[in-house]
């Protein structure tokens, strides 16, 4: 009987020297690890402050949507749903499904699983655990819900872009008006949207299982579209978390008060 392979080999394959390589392969890793540290340290504030988050008409999306009875006159656009009896900041109930789509999803793993558990830290790089188990244990093995995480994705994106559409009102209400701070919520559901759309679970939904393209005509056209953004992956994720970042922070500044917001008609 053959020797079992791949996870479940008795052992690893090692690299006797620590590395092979003589680029500076470390600084990929380290400034990733950065990177999502500070975003993680200024996403975490900003759940936890519960202040300043909305700026009529807009509404940060790290509290979109704000739901609770806790979120401040004009910024429940959908109701309330969840009342006194939460204690929390109302971003802390909503973070879970960013954050849930984003821990999950392939390009990220990648991400920290070389930046902060060094499995492994670069390609040719030795890394320092005796034991590889990949995702089959706990907590590991809830990376499969990654594409249940894309349904709720996709859903939340619509409510993003409601938002957006929202920001097209006057202070007062009025529709057909438009601020610097509407350009910055279109340009983040537009790139949140094909973060989303360019996940490799979307693209497997669409036609990973289709035995033969000419049958579904439509769905070809979509798996070749999406198979583009897929190739961009990476890319947009960045940008995506980067711009969610830079939306908050403007909307926060203005609500504060400390900026003001540039009105185009």
């Amino acid at each position: 009987m053959a020797a079992p392979t791949g996870i479940k080999s008795p052992t690893r394959a090692r690299i006797a020297a620590r590395t092979l390589r003589t680029d500076r392969w470390w600084l990929y890793p380290t400034f990733t690890a950065l990177v999502l540290l500070a975003f993680v340290v200024y996403a975490t504030y900003r759940a936890f402050s519960g202040q300043h988050y909305f700026a009529e008409p807009y509404l940060t999306p790290l509290y979109s949507p704000c739901v609770t009875t806790e979120c401040v006159d004009g910024s429940r656009h959908l109701g309330t749903w969840v009342g006194d009896w939460w204690p929390f900041s109302p971003a802390v109930l909503i973070l879970v499904i960013p954050l849930s789509l984003r821990l999950t999803c392939y390009y990220y793993r990648k991400a920290y699983y070389r930046s902060f558990w060094m499995s492994p830290p670069a390609c040719a790089v030795g890394e320092p655990h005796r034991r590889y188990t990949g995702e089959t244990r706990f907590p590991l093995i809830l990376q499969n819900v990654h594409r249940y995480a894309l349904y709720i994705a996709l859903a939340y994106n619509v409510l993003l872009t409601y938002d957006a559409v929202m920001s097209f009102k006057s202070p007062e209400g009025e529709w057909g008006h438009m601020g610097l701070g509407s350009l910055i919520l279109v340009v983040n559901a537009v790139l949140l949207g094909l973060y989303s759309l360019s996940c490799h679970s979307c693209r497997h939904i669409i036609g990973g299982r289709l035995r033969n393209f000419s049958k579904h005509p439509v769905r070809y056209r979509l798996w070749g579209g999406v198979s583009v953004l897929n190739g961009r992956h990476a890319q947009l994720a960045w940008a995506s978390l980067v711009w969610v970042a830079f939306t908050d922070f403007y909307i926060w500044m203005v609500a504060s008060g400390t900026w003001s917001d540039p009105r185009f008609f």
